[in-house]
């Protein structure tokens, strides 16, 4: 839209006017920013076990490998332990939760009952700006998966779920659904980067431009039943890591153990 000066002018001149609490409410706005950022760090760092399942460390460690402050980082751990992904050990600091194989392929059941729901309202209410940025991831999964690593699919999958959350325009699945997928992924990561290196991400890959593809057409059935065929890869990951995988990649502290 063009802008028209002088028709902002009289606004531009009153927000030039000192406002009463307008320095506390952009301080308050920056602190959110960074507790979101401190989050989001954390959360690839889990998810990719840099931070690895069962490491003990303290809100100093976290500050040192996000280069952010004492208080965005401690507003991101009380998040991501009301998560379950960070565990708070009085007198011992903090905990990367480890790996429950039982509880997380539990979970996955309500992340499959939740990804029909979000899928279904995505495909009847996804708007043009929506439908773009689908076509976009689209075509991203398309052109890269041959190339594609499981960190930079993780990044594009997160990219997907936010579109399909916006999309189905119910604000309340976001902060519901984002502990759930962080779960799964860190799952997949074991799966791809230690388990099974050699299957590559061709599967998860076809099952994720299959939802977008469904969503894009319109199609709610096929669209979910194309997410309950991700869940269902998804789930036969668990009986893999059940047979004999390292039990330290589940905790860390295993490996500690048998070291001594």
């Amino acid at each position: 839209m063009t802008k028209q000066p002088s028709k902002l002018r009289p606004l531009e001149a009153a927000s030039e006017r000192p406002r009463l609490g307008s320095r506390s409410a952009a301080h308050s706005n920056a602190g959110t920013t960074l507790a979101a950022l401190a989050y989001d760090r954390l959360e690839e760092m889990i998810v990719a076990c840099t931070l690895p399942p069962g490491l003990f460390l303290s809100i100093q460690d976290l500050q040192e490998k996000t280069g952010l402050g004492r208080t965005p980082i401690h507003q991101a751990v009380s998040r991501l332990a009301g998560d379950t992904l960070i565990v708070i050990r009085p007198r011992h600091g903090l905990q990367i939760a480890p790996v429950d194989l039982v509880r997380e392929r539990t979970l996955l059941q309500l992340r499959r009952d939740m990804e029909r729901f979000v899928v279904r309202l995505a495909t009847e209410r996804a708007g043009a700006s929506h439908r773009n940025q689908m076509l976009h991831l689209g075509r991203m999964l398309r052109e890269h998966a041959a190339v594609m690593t499981i960190d930079e699919f993780n990044r594009l999958d997160r990219r997907i779920d936010q579109i399909f959350v916006a999309a189905a325009g119910e604000a309340f699945l976001e902060n519901t659904l984002r502990p759930l997928h962080t779960i799964s992924r860190r799952i997949g990561w074991i799966y791809h980067s230690r388990v099974r290196p050699q299957e590559g991400l061709v599967t998860t890959l076809d099952c994720h431009a299959a939802i977008l593809d469904a969503v894009l057409a319109r199609q709610v059935e096929a669209a979910v039943a194309a997410s309950d065929r991700l869940i269902a890869f998804s789930d036969s990951m668990f009986d893999v890591l059940g047979r004999g995988t390292e039990p330290a990649l589940f905790d860390c502290n295993l490996e500690m153990l048998e070291a001594v």
